[in-house]
C-alpha cells in the first residue's frame, strides 16, 4: 500500500537534536505527495571553546547515527537524508562517507541515503561549476583539513574558507542573515567559481539563493544541494523557486 500523504516519497531525516534549521527548510522545500520524517540524534548544546570541544562534538553525533535510523525506519522511508553535514567527511573525506552510507544501510535493510559529501559534488557538476570553490561553514578551524581533503577528492581546488566558530550546536541556528551575507562577500573574488556552505544548522537555504543574484555564480546551501539531491536520486524533477537555481533549474 502507498502512504496517503506521501504518496510520491517518504524520507526518513536524521539530524541532531539541536538542530532547528533542517526540518522547516526541508519541509519548506517539499513538493506536493513527498513527506519528511524527523529522527533527532541525541546530543548535549554544550558550549564550544574550540578545536577539541568540536571533536567531541562530531564524536557524539556520530555515535547516536545508530540510535536515530533505528527509530526513523519504523516508518518505512522510502530515503533517508542525513541533515548533518561534518558527520559526513570527517576523518577521511569520501572514504568516511562511504562508511556512513554502509552504516545507514546495515540498520535499514539497504535503504538509500543522501548525505553531504554525495550532494555537494552532485550540485556542482549540475551548475557546471568551474573548478575553484570557496567554503562557508560554521565550525571551528579544526575542520579545515577535512574540507581539505574532501575538496580535493571531489576534483575541487579549496581556494579560501571562512568559519564562523559559532560558540554552541544551537548558537549556529542564530547566525544573523547580515553575518552569512558579509561572510559571503569576504570569500568572493575572480578566483572563486562556486561557493558552497557547510553545516546544516546554518540558515543558509534562502541566503544562498539571494547571494546567487549579487555573486552572480552558484552560491550552494547544504539542506538545499541534500534536499534537491534526494529528490532528483528518486525521480522527482518538480521545480521549486526561492532556493536557488539547483532547484528551481536542475
Amino acid at each position: 500500500m502507498t502512504d496517503v500523504l506521501g504518496w510520491r516519497k517518504v524520507f526518513g531525516v536524521v539530524t541532531p537534536s539541536t538542530n532547528t534549521v533542517v526540518q522547516p527548510e526541508y519541509d519548506e522545500m517539499r513538493p506536493s505527495g513527498v513527506t519528511n520524517h524527523i529522527a533527532r540524534m541525541h546530543i548535549p548544546d554544550d558550549p564550544i571553546g574550540g578545536d577539541a570541544d568540536f571533536d567531541l562534538l562530531i564524536e557524539r553525533i556520530d555515535r547516536a547515527l545508530e540510535e536515530a535510523v533505528d527509530r526513523v525506519v519504523t516508518c518505512r522511508p522510502d530515503h533517508i537524508i542525513l541533515g548533518i553535514s561534518a558527520e559526513s567527511i570527517w576523518g577521511g573525506g569520501l572514504e568516511a562517507a562511504r562508511a556512513i552510507e554502509a552504516r545507514i544501510a546495515a540498520r535499514s535493510d539497504g535503504c538509500a541515503s543522501t548525505q553531504a559529501a554525495t550532494a555537494l559534488p552532485a550540485a556542482l557538476d549540475a551548475y557546471g561549476a568551474g573548478k575553484n570553490i570557496a567554503i562557508l561553514t560554521p565550525y571551528q578551524p579544526v575542520a579545515e583539513r577535512h574540507l581539505q581533503k574532501f575538496a580535493a577528492e571531489i576534483g575541487r581546488d579549496l581556494v579560501r574558507t571562512r568559519h564562523l566558530a559559532c560558540t554552541s550546536p544551537t548558537d549556529i541556528g542564530r547566525t544573523r542573515p547580515e553575518t552569512l551575507r558579509r561572510a559571503l562577500r569576504e570569500l568572493d573574488g575572480p578566483d572563486v567559481d562556486a561557493i558552497i556552505q557547510f553545516g546544516a544548522n546554518l540558515p543558509m537555504g534562502r541566503i544562498a539563493a539571494e547571494a546567487e543574484n549579487w555573486l552572480e555564480k552558484p552560491v550552494i546551501a547544504v539542506n538545499v544541494a541534500t534536499y534537491w539531491h534526494a529528490l532528483r536520486t528518486n525521480g522527482i524533477r518538480d521545480r521549486v523557486d526561492g532556493w536557488g537555481r539547483l532547484l528551481s533549474v536542475h
